[in-house]
C-alpha cells in the first residue's frame, strides 16, 4: 500500500491516548479515540449530538485531505454515527481534530475516554477546473434524476 507522512501533534487532552492507527494490515481507516476527561464521560440521549475531541492536530501534505467516517460497529449495535459524514479535513487546517457524534439509537449512549468513536481516512484530492459549455454530451442515463438508473 502507498503511504504518506503526516505531521501530528498531540493536544493536552490527548496525552496518554494512542495515536490514530490502522488496526489491521489492510484497513483503510485509522481509529479515532475520544479525548475527553476520564471523569467526564459524555452521555448522548437519543437524538442528541456532541463534538468529541480526538486529541491531536495534524498537518496534511498539500494535495491530501482527511475524511472522518463512522465506525460500522457503533452504527449497527448502538445507532451511533457521525454527522457530516464523511467530514473533510483540509490540508491547511491546523486545529484539533473533532468528531461530531449523534445517537440515532433508542437508548442513551455513553462515550468514555479512549473509546474508538470514528475512523480517519487520508486520501488524495483532485482539483477540478471548470470548462463552461452550452450543452453537455448525451449519456445513456441522460437527465433522469435520482433513481433513474434502475434497481439492478
Amino acid at each position: 500500500m502507498r503511504g504518506v507522512e503526516v505531521a501530528i501533534s498531540v493536544t493536552d487532552n490527548g496525552r496518554g491516548l494512542p495515536l490514530p492507527a490502522h488496526e489491521s494490515a489492510q484497513a483503510a481507516g485509522m481509529d479515532l479515540r475520544a479525548a475527553i476527561a476520564q471523569e467526564a464521560p459524555v452521555t448522548l440521549a437519543p437524538g442528541a449530538r456532541a463534538l468529541i475531541p480526538a486529541g491531536f492536530r495534524m498537518a496534511l501534505p498539500e494535495g491530501f485531505e482527511a475524511q472522518v467516517r463512522p465506525r460500522s460497529g457503533l452504527a449497527l449495535k448502538h445507532g451511533v454515527t457521525c454527522l457530516n459524514a464523511p467530514g473533510t479535513i483540509d490540508a491547511d487546517y491546523r486545529g484539533e481534530v473533532g468528531v461530531i457524534v449523534i445517537n440515532h439509537g433508542a437508548e442513551p449512549f455513553t462515550i468514555t475516554r479512549g473509546m474508538r468513536i470514528a475512523q480517519l481516512v487520508i486520501a488524495p484530492v483532485t482539483r477540478a477546473r471548470w470548462r463552461q459549455v452550452e450543452a453537455l454530451e448525451d449519456s445513456r442515463r441522460g437527465t433522469g434524476g435520482f433513481g433513474s438508473s434502475g434497481l439492478d
